[in-house]
């Protein structure tokens, strides 16, 4: 199993008390997405250590008290699963466009609120991530990490031995070196076959890319495992929360306390700012 991305260490003992930002602080401690929290806080629905606040950038200590909506917001248990992404839904919260988003799969649970780590675009299905742990999930995303992904791809037409090799080798599109870690044929049929394409980035839409610039067409695309996590059986359009030693494997969660069941956010930890773009290889 690869060692997960480390996270910095040698925080002071002051780190607790630097200010930043109130809508960076409530989106650190997953209370909601930093926009989110930017549209609360104008709509003066936010107070912090009993005083109403205005501007999502007014300077806030981490551990600061805050209310929303009247409401005392302390620690915020921290979430990770994964969820079987069917093909048609797109990976947002809210679309422009209508169209159906991977947040109607989670109506009528008690979750808090949770980002996608990564992303898949409408026609691509299988393992997705979400977590309101913003820096686990940049770790995660990080070109850095270098975590394998792994999909299975169904094409348009049967490939021999040098299309797998030339996959590897790679190719430059629009500025960009595109190559997968291994191929390999799972099956084949009369006309189409499956190939296992393993990358270890996430550059947009990847295997999509790197098939069209050999002429075939993705007939199918399905993400089953993120290092050494797996689809495995979970249904299409279901989801679970990942048992600790999966959310470790995969990175270092922010500094957290065990209440109960449920893995709670230490405010006294300030995360470092997330780098990682969402994106998806294929």
């Amino acid at each position: 199993m690869p060692s997960p991305p480390r996270r910095p260490t040698g925080k002071s003992e002051s780190s607790a008390h630097r200010e930043h930002g109130l809508a960076r602080v409530m989106s650190k401690r997953g209370m909601c997405s930093r926009s989110q929290a930017e549209k609360r806080v104008r709509e003066g629905r936010v107070r912090v250590d009993g005083k109403l606040v205005r501007d999502p950038e007014s300077r806030t200590r981490p551990d600061a008290a805050i209310a929303i909506d009247g409401a005392a917001v302390s620690g915020i248990g921290r979430r990770y699963l994964m969820l079987n992404k069917p093909r048609g839904c797109v990976t947002t919260a809210n679309d422009e466009r209508g169209r159906d988003t991977v947040y109607a799969l989670f109506e009528g649970t008690d979750l808090p609120w949770i980002a996608p780590v990564g992303r898949l675009d409408k026609a691509s299905e299988g393992l997705l991530l979400f977590s309101n742990d913003s820096e686990w999930a940049a770790c995660i995303t990080a070109p850095e990490s270098q975590l394998d992904k792994t999909y299975h791809v169904q094409i348009d037409c049967l490939p021999d031995a040098d299309l797998l090799k030339q996959m590897q080798s790679g190719i430059d599109d629009a500025g960009e070196r595109l190559a997968a870690v291994s191929v390999r044929e799972l099956r084949r049929g009369a006309k189409n076959a499956w190939l296992e394409i393993v990358l270890d980035e996430g550059r947009n839409r990847q295997i999509r890319r790197l098939l069209a610039a050999f002429d075939i067409s993705v007939l199918r695309l399905i993400r089953v495992a993120i290092g050494e996590l797996h689809l495995g059986e979970l249904g299409k359009g279901k989801w679970r929360d990942l048992a600790e030693d999966e959310v470790r494997a995969l990175a270092s969660p922010s500094r957290w306390v065990q209440r109960g069941n449920a893995l709670l956010f230490s405010a006294s930890a300030v995360p470092s700012p997330g780098t990682g773009e969402g994106a998806e290889g294929g």
